[in-house]
């Protein structure tokens, strides 16, 4: 008896996982051609553009424009970098799609800038996250398409190749992009869960280099400040750590909004280095880590880990009037 019903479970185990799908099986095999096209208009971060938390009609294809902007940035009231940027923020706006919709970008390097780019996206597969067929000179650019076969939360960034990589990333040329599965996020026991609000957070680490005197320099263009970025990225002497660019971008007037019994999501990122998260005051009540929508979230984390060249999205309910730091 025992002997048999043990056998039931395990044939009950084996029937349920021949209903799962395996990582490696393609989810859907549609003309892309066919499908229908709409437009997302980017938002600057911490906002999200608009969207539906759950789309369970076909695959779209989503277009999306980036404008490469590279502008002085004022970092704090002594230090300024020429970032390199889309869209003119740091960072760069957050796309929003659903699984197996395809993300169709333009990207725009006006005549007016002086630096050739392109952008690699840790969303698609092949063709070096697109990096290798979007490289735009001055004056270019360039349209193509990938399939978001991934759910979860991933970073985009400049990778024109060399050293030239990480010194577009950390003059501010990065972003996220948001692939939500097509039925919705689900809790940690697999029923549905929305939420009220989203902002986008991310941590940038600049490498601002200093003249003798010990004040920070600066320079008449982007090109002319890299061998001195050079120098101080290879002691890895951080000159500053801030959220969305700059000292202040997310306090005072600038400071996030909730409302009690809100349920609002965070997407974090960090595309360089290494960094922990801490929620002064609350916890990630859903985390979903390595930023996987595939996996089911953990609960309750105090501080979460965001790997270099990652973000990572949890839900925190505000459940009092309180003021919340990160």
């Amino acid at each position: 008896m025992v002997v048999a019903l043990l056998l039931s479970a395990c044939n009950s185990i084996i029937s349920s996982n021949k209903n799962k799908t395996s990582v490696f099986d393609e989810s859907s095999s549609e003309n892309a051609d066919n499908l229908e096209h709409v437009k997302e208009t980017l938002v600057t971060p911490p906002f999200l553009p608009k969207f539906n938390q759950v789309d369970t009609g076909a695959p779209k294809i989503v277009e999306v424009r980036l404008v490469v902007q590279e502008k002085l940035l004022q970092v704090d009231p002594d230090a300024k970098i020429w970032a390199l940027t889309y869209n003119g923020s740091v960072p760069g706006p957050l796309i929003v799609v659903h699984q197996n919709d395809y993300v169709q970008v333009t990207i725009v390097n006006p005549k007016t800038n002086t630096l050739t780019h392109n952008i690699d996206f840790h969303a698609a597969t092949g063709g070096l996250g697109g990096g290798s067929i979007s490289v735009v000179s001055p004056g270019q650019q360039v349209t193509f398409r990938f399939k978001a076969i991934k759910p979860g939360v991933f970073v985009y960034h400049c990778a024109p190749g060399g050293i030239m990589v990480p010194l577009h990333v950390v003059s501010g040329m990065n972003g996220a992009i948001m692939v939500l599965p097509r039925k919705g996020l689900t809790d940690e026991n697999g029923n549905p869960i929305t939420f009220d609000k989203a902002y986008y957070v991310a941590e940038q680490d600049y490498y601002i280099p200093k003249d003798k005197d010990g004040n920070y320099k600066e320079y008449k263009t982007p090109g002319e400040g890299f061998f001195d970025m050079m120098g101080v990225l290879k002691t890895l002497t951080l000159s500053h750590i801030v959220f969305n660019g700059s000292v202040g971008s997310l306090t005072g007037k600038n400071a996030l909004t909730a409302n009690v019994g809100d349920k609002v999501l965070f997407v974090t990122s960090e595309a360089n280095r290494d960094t922990r998260i801490h929620l002064i005051g609350g916890h990630a009540d859903l985390l979903w880590q390595g930023g996987s929508f595939s996996n089911k979230p953990v609960t309750n984390y105090e501080t979460w880990s965001v790997v270099g060249g990652s973000a990572v999205v949890m839900i925190y309910k505000f459940r009092e009037p309180e003021h919340i730091y990160i």
